[in-house]
């Protein structure tokens, strides 16, 4: 089984640069401002080959998992882009933390770290923030590797461990991340993170309290549902209050006073208790952050064994389609004159309702076939699609599952939804895309077409 895998990975490259050479001979679709991703040759490569990324070579091996269509996109920084939308949500916290924080000297409160790698090793994407070996989200099918040590980061708290042992107790850190994910108007491989976080001394936490000198941050108890078990009752709910008052405000400058929020328990590795911030906007309860109070493991791992903090963390991506009323994610790696213009605005705080372009018809296209049977990951067929027709791909659907009676084999058919975001495909230039996923599905991964 793990010779096959090997195989597997050392045919990507070949292959998918076979058929990018066909494609691009049968097609010449620009998707927003950028060259087709079918024109892109795989990033996997036998294990021993090299991959180079931001100046850096990393060998690759088995977990190696990278397409050139995700590569493209690292370095882009969408959020160092004047003027872009995940530009001026980023500002817009930024200025928002730096007004209403301020430290004993007059400085901001908040250091703001905003052009950290994206890649990390899978000890400070992991392991740092106590999510078990055996935890889905370490899934080799939900995360793009460069090998089994170094990978492109999930989530920005891949960064917590390191700036809090470097002694920071108040940050700011955006920044891109990556995932392979499922395919509609909501989802991409690359989207922006922004991290908050807080660390509290003693002093701090219960100077403004009446008789606070006699309170303490820690004492050995059980764990519960409302608290952790070094933590006391008084910190964690003065903490949790910090957190929630923090966030609120927060929002509340984003979106305007009068706003309708709730607060949804829910689970993370690294924080507890741990919350989701919910709003009303529009008339639509949404969910804009996950938060909570930090694992006090965590904190004390880092070097800082006698403070206590919060953590939370939204995307910016999620802010800006609410705010601006912005349809489709791909719109964010659009170069379209009529996108970006838009938001070029004089003052960051300034309304924008995006106005869309004429919507150009859809081209649908249906793939069906057997599953091999062992070793199909779904993510797999998704960032195979999203590699050769890249933001062609509007969204990619399961519509049909059968199971055979006899063989007991499984059957897939999945809708492809293939969409311009600047004008009209055609049928003939879509079907040189759809083939080249239909031979690449049944070649790299191991199914047997229906078509």
């Amino acid at each position: 089984m793990v010779c096959s895998a090997l195989r597997r990975v050392a045919q990507v490259h070949a292959y998918l640069v076979r058929k990018s050479s066909s494609v691009s001979k049968g097609h010449h679709c620009q998707a927003l401002g950028s060259r087709s991703a079918a024109s892109e040759p795989a990033a996997r490569g036998a294990p021993g080959g090299m991959v180079e990324l931001l100046g850096k070579s990393y060998p690759q091996d088995d977990y190696s998992n990278l397409s050139r269509k995700v590569l493209s996109k690292v370095g882009r920084n969408l959020h160092h882009q004047q003027h872009h939308p995940l530009w001026l949500i980023k500002e817009r916290v930024k200025e928002h933390f730096y007004k209403q924080y301020v430290g004993r000297f007059g400085t901001p409160l908040f250091s703001v770290y905003d052009d950290l790698s994206p890649v990390v090793t899978t000890w400070q994407n992991f392991d740092s923030l106590l999510i078990p070996a055996d935890h889905p989200s370490r899934k080799k099918g939900d995360n793009y590797y460069l090998n089994r040590t170094h990978m492109l980061r999930a989530h920005t708290s891949a960064h917590q461990w390191d700036l809090l042992h470097a002694g920071l107790d108040a940050f700011l850190v955006v920044g891109d991340v990556y995932r392979r994910d499922q395919i509609d108007s909501q989802h991409y491989p690359v989207f922006h993170q922004l991290e908050g976080v807080r660390l509290f001394s003693k002093h701090e936490l219960f100077a403004s309290i009446k008789d606070g000198e006699s309170l303490q941050l820690f004492e050995q108890s059980s764990r519960s549902a409302c608290k952790q078990e070094t933590h006391t009752m008084e910190a964690m709910k003065l903490v949790e209050f910090d957190l929630k008052q923090t966030l609120t405000r927060l929002v509340s400058h984003i979106f305007g006073d009068g706003l309708d929020i709730r607060w949804v328990d829910c689970y993370f590795p690294f924080t507890h208790p741990s919350f989701e911030m919910e709003i009303n906007f529009h008339g639509e309860w949404l969910e804009v952050l996950g938060c909570g109070v930090m694992e006090q493991q965590l904190v004390n791992s880092a070097g800082a064994h006698d403070r206590i903090g919060w953590a939370f963390g939204l995307g910016l991506e999620r802010l800006a389609m609410i705010l601006y009323d912005i349809p489709d994610i791909r719109l964010f790696w659009s170069e379209d004159e009529r996108f970006l213009k838009q938001f070029r605005v004089s003052d960051i705080n300034q309304h924008v309702k995006f106005q869309p372009f004429s919507k150009y018809p859809a081209v649908i296209n249906d793939i069906s076939f057997w599953l091999p049977s062992e070793n199909y990951i779904e993510n797999d067929f998704y960032d195979l699609v999203r590699t050769i027709g890249g933001d062609l791909v509007e969204r990619v659907d399961l519509i049909d599952k059968f199971k055979h009676p006899k063989t007991h084999k499984i059957s897939h058919c999945y809708r492809i939804t293939y969409r311009h975001m600047e004008r009209t495909l055609s049928q003939r230039e879509v079907r040189h895309v759809h083939q080249a996923v239909q031979e690449a599905t049944v070649q790299l991964l191991g199914v047997e077409g229906r078509f």
